[in-house]
């Protein structure tokens, strides 16, 4: 009876003990399954995470390409705004340029207008001396010239106004100091003959001499005296070939010649200004001299 008491419980121990393993084996098992469906998820998520941040890195690529196309798109664009600037800058310049020397033609027109309305006034006003043939009216170089030959108004070889001369350049002074707004010159012209016996060393001191008695004469006669100024030029600017003596006669001449004022010489008036601006502008520059 104790025996199989004994026996019952044993059996009963082995199925305990057996659905205690059954058990156990699957709540391990059901455990792994967890695990492995965990495992799973866990790399489908790292993959998905592999994926986006490989999409992200090919998109920060082709953000970083255009961001470079925009920037060479950039500085071609600037390249090209400076040349546009350039070429605006060069235009602007030129028309500029173009512009000052529209205003500097119009000047020098005016100037010329001017000489040319002097010219003409002059020109008329000796018209009966003309006409007489006293003198000679013409323009060399841009300046109208007034014309005596020498033999009218000195012997050969002299500076002293003969007889005959006193009365056309009493004339001559009549007419110029209607005009006291101008400036006349005076030039003493002669042959290329060497002086003969003369109180004269050269043709050069002759023809100096000789504008000199003439300015003399004109200012005496009323012409302003700081409107004259004397000039010899010997043999040096003749009108004529000195080979004959038809030639000869018409390089022993005075000419009286109309100046130009200053303001009528626009050009060379600015450039004085300019080379006086630089000297000023210099001087004021240089370091002063230490006492």
């Amino acid at each position: 009876m104790a025996g199989a008491r004994g026996s019952t419980g044993f059996a009963l121990l082995s199925v305990a003990a057996a659905i205690g393993l059954g058990y156990l084996a699957y709540h391990e098992h059901t455990k792994n399954k967890t695990a492995e469906g965990d495992l799973g998820k866990t790399r489908g998520e790292a993959q998905s995470c592999g994926e986006t941040l490989q999409g992200t890195k090919t998109h920060a690529e082709e953000a970083d390409k255009q961001l470079a196309e925009c920037a060479t798109t950039r500085d071609a664009e600037k390249t090209k705004q400076g040349e546009l600037d350039k070429v605006a800058q060069d235009m602007a310049n030129n028309l500029n340029a173009t512009r000052a020397e529209l205003v500097e033609l119009r000047q020098q027109h005016a100037d010329a207008d001017k000489r040319l309305l002097a010219f003409k006034s002059v020109a008329e006003k000796l018209r009966k001396m003309i006409d007489s043939g006293k003198l000679e009216v013409t323009t060399r170089q841009g300046r109208m010239v007034v014309k005596l030959p020498a033999e009218v108004l000195f012997a050969s070889g002299s500076a002293q106004l003969s007889e005959a001369g006193h009365a056309p350049l009493k004339e001559l002074a009549g007419v110029l100091k209607q005009f006291p707004d101008r400036r006349f010159m005076v030039a003493g012209h002669t042959d290329n003959v060497p002086i003969g016996p003369s109180n004269y060393k050269s043709n050069w001191e002759l023809s100096t001499a000789r504008a000199v008695t003439v300015t003399e004469f004109l200012a005496s006669a009323g012409v302003s005296p700081s409107r004259l100024t004397a000039a010899g030029y010997s043999e040096y600017d003749p009108i004529r070939a000195n080979a004959t003596e038809g030639g000869r006669s018409e390089n022993r001449r005075i000419e009286i010649v109309l100046l130009p004022n200053v303001n009528e010489i626009s050009g060379l008036a600015k450039v004085a200004a300019s080379a006086n601006a630089s000297a000023s502008a210099a001087a004021k520059a240089a370091p002063k001299p230490s006492n």
